[in-house]
């Protein structure tokens, strides 16, 4: 009797931890950027990645929003993706798909001089990522 209950444990935290990775495949289908907008994501994402290093460390920020752009660039450290880079398409661009929705609400909160003082790119490069994320 006790070997079951351990084996009905097991069985319902791999299904819980299954359903919620497929929920959040669907979220990132969804949120993903439309079009060629996809493929400047991929483009920018070098500057990006630095873009959001720097706001992470800038104390004048809420601390809410370092805190979320501080989990992203443990995300994007992990060599484990949420989606795994064999899936076309969606494999390669799950960390642009997540970086343009964590960006998309740290413009919400800090607002958009705090990106553009610490955008490390060129103004092309900085018109695709207000492009990308819905700026204006």
């Amino acid at each position: 009797m006790t070997g079951t209950w351990w084996l009905d444990l097991l069985i319902g935290v791999v299904g819980a931890l299954l359903l919620t990775w497929a929920v959040l495949v669907v979220v990132l289908i969804t949120v993903r950027p439309r079009g060629g907008l996809l493929r400047e994501a991929l483009r920018l994402l070098p500057d990006v990645v630095r873009l959001v290093h720097r706001l992470a460390v800038d104390r004048t920020l809420p601390r809410g929003v370092r805190i979320r752009l501080g989990l992203l660039l443990a995300y994007l450290a992990l060599p484990i993706d949420l989606i795994p880079d064999f899936i076309p398409v969606l494999g390669y661009a799950d960390d642009a798909i997540i970086v343009t929705w964590v960006l998309r609400g740290v413009v919400r909160r800090a607002g958009l001089p705090a990106v553009r003082r610490h955008w490390p790119g060129t103004e092309d490069g900085f018109a695709a990522l207000c492009r990308l994320t819905g700026m204006r």
